[in-house]
C-alpha cells in the first residue's frame, strides 16, 4: 500500500511540474481576462493599500491578462529567450491594467508563453482589450448591486453583437462578480472556449462592487 501511495504522489508531483514551464509559443487560443478593479481590491488590493484603490480612480473593468490557453489546460512561466519588459514598458501598460506591478506579473506568468518579445505581447494584449466594448452603465455603479451574474454576460453580449455566449464566461468569488473572461483565437476572433473555462458564476444574487 505505501508503495502505491509513494507511486500516485511520484505521478501527481511529475503531472504538476509539465503544468508550467512549457515552450512559449505553443499554445492553441487566448482567454482575455477583463477583472472588476473594484471586486480585487474588496478582495486583495485593500490590504495590500494599492494605489489601484484609491477614491476616485473610476476603474471598472481592467485588463487583467491575455493567457494563452490550450483546448484543455494552460500553459504557465514558460522557457523563452525573450528579455524581461523594463520598467517603462509596464508603466505603459498602467493605464489598462490598473499598475505597473500587473503588467509584469502577468508577462511572467502568461507572457512569456506567448512567443513575444514582451513590447510585443503587451501590444496585443491591448490590442485584444480595445476590441471588446464595455457597456457605458458599469461606469455609473455608485453603490453595491445585487444581481444575477447572467445580467452581466447579456450586458457584454448587447455590446458586443459579434460575441457569442459560448465565447463569454462570467467568473465569480466570494459572491462578488469578479472577471469576464473572452475567448479569442491568436488572430484576436472570438471563438468558443474550452471546457475547463466555460464555468460560469451561476450566483442569482451576486454582489458588484461600486465603482471607486
Amino acid at each position: 500500500m505505501r508503495l502505491i501511495l509513494l507511486a500516485m504522489a511520484a505521478f501527481c508531483w511529475t503531472a504538476t511540474a509539465r503544468a508550467e514551464g512549457e515552450r512559449a509559443g505553443d499554445f492553441d487560443y487566448y482567454v482575455l481576462s477583463l477583472s472588476w478593479s473594484a471586486a480585487w481590491c474588496a478582495l486583495e488590493g485593500d490590504a495590500r493599500d494599492d494605489p489601484q484603490c484609491d477614491a476616485g480612480r473610476g476603474l471598472t473593468f481592467i485588463l487583467h491578462g491575455l493567457w494563452p490557453q490550450f483546448e484543455d489546460g494552460w500553459p504557465s512561466w514558460c522557457r523563452t529567450t525573450e528579455r524581461d519588459p523594463t520598467r517603462a514598458e509596464t508603466a505603459a501598460m498602467a493605464d489598462v491594467m490598473g499598475g505597473a506591478g500587473l503588467a509584469f506579473y502577468q508577462w511572467k506568468k502568461h507572457g512569456r508563453c506567448s512567443g513575444f518579445p514582451a513590447q510585443a505581447y503587451y501590444r496585443t494584449a491591448r490590442q485584444a482589450f480595445e476590441t471588446v466594448v464595455v457597456p457605458d452603465f458599469f461606469a455609473r455603479v455608485e453603490r453595491p448591486l445585487e444581481l444575477p451574474a447572467s445580467v452581466i454576460e447579456d450586458a457584454f453580449l448587447e455590446a458586443n453583437p459579434a460575441l457569442g455566449r459560448d465565447q463569454i464566461t462570467i467568473t465569480c468569488k466570494d459572491g462578488l462578480i469578479q472577471e469576464v473572461r473572452l475567448c479569442l483565437t491568436p488572430e484576436l476572433a472570438p471563438r468558443r472556449c474550452g471546457n475547463d473555462v466555460i464555468r460560469d458564476c451561476k450566483l442569482s444574487d451576486a454582489v458588484l462592487e461600486a465603482v471607486r
